[in-house]
């Protein structure tokens, strides 16, 4: 029996909350069944790749997986997202949208997410009907419902499905059939947007995003793994996971810094607290 990661329990998920991550991945298997094709939004993450390739399995080219080109993705993960659709068969297709270059967006306020997922998953319902297709899917998972997700209301007022969650399937039983599966992605870190690096009421650009993005690459190409660089103006924030932290030596973080003042940023600086997914939503109510 797999042990569960502890939630609130969710009126879509509560009938589910016991049963194992094999029988529930049954249960996703019949969910695809019902209908004759779908559109699934495929970031490229532990989630979203783990339900494209379920999805492809039941559905074959019927399912079809929508990867968003914005400019709030980085190029890293966009390549993550190609290699794994490449190697898994899926019907694989790019959507351009454009939520850096709307205003509500820009500003960057406590429901960001809203105006981003309202973009993508308003895209997916045109391609949907344009396509003559069933419906649309995501990745969102049973612990995303006990977070701060304003992205969740775009959904449920465009239609968009997340079957994941409604069978209660939890994070970790995501990681544990993904590794069943042999996904490459099962023990991906979280890869939310750039925007994600931006402290509310930061107004977001295309630039800023390019200079976090070209920032964390620095750290990627120095074996690091689990972390993120926040934008605070001209000071870079580096949040990184705690079991990392001790590679943070001096020659080390003095070449970080040096990197990260040739990108456009006057001081470096580390958060000692370590790396937390979703550290700027501390404070606001869930």
């Amino acid at each position: 029996m797999v042990t569960h990661t502890e939630i609130e329990p969710d009126p879509l998920c509560y009938t589910f909350i016991t049963l194992d991550s094999t029988r529930k991945e049954t249960l996703l298997e019949q969910y695809f069944q019902r209908y004759s094709s779908a559109i699934i939004a495929f970031s490229g993450g532990v989630d979203s790749s783990y339900l494209a390739f379920i999805g492809t399995r039941i559905l074959g080219r019927a399912a079809h997986c929508f990867t968003s080109l914005s400019a709030a993705v980085s190029d890293r993960q966009r390549k993550l997202a190609e290699r794994f659709a490449f190697r898994h068969g899926l019907n694989h297709s790019y959507l351009n949208t454009d939520e850096v270059d709307q205003p509500d967006y820009r500003k960057n306020p406590g429901n960001r997410c809203y105006f981003c997922k309202s973009e993508l998953y308003s895209r997916l319902a045109q391609c949907r009907n344009q396509m003559g297709l069933s419906v649309v899917l995501d990745g969102t998972n049973a612990d995303d419902l006990g977070d701060y997700r304003p992205g969740r209301r775009a959904a449920t007022e465009l239609g968009v499905v997340s079957p994941l969650a409604e069978l209660g399937m939890t994070k970790q039983m995501i990681r544990e059939r993904s590794h069943a599966w042999q996904l490459e992605t099962w023990d991906l870190p979280a890869m939310p947007c750039l925007s994600s690096r931006f402290p509310y009421g930061t107004e977001i650009d295309r630039q800023r995003l390019l200079q976090v993005e070209k920032s964390e690459d620095i750290l990627w190409k120095m074996g690091f793994r689990n972390f993120r660089v926040r934008y605070y103006g001209a000071t870079a924030r580096l949040e990184v996971a705690k079991e990392e932290m001790p590679r943070l030596i001096p020659s080390i973080l003095d070449d970080i810094s040096r990197e990260l003042r040739s990108l456009g940023f006057d001081r470096v600086e580390v958060d000692r607290k370590g790396f937390r997914s979703g550290s700027l939503n501390e404070g606001i109510p869930k």
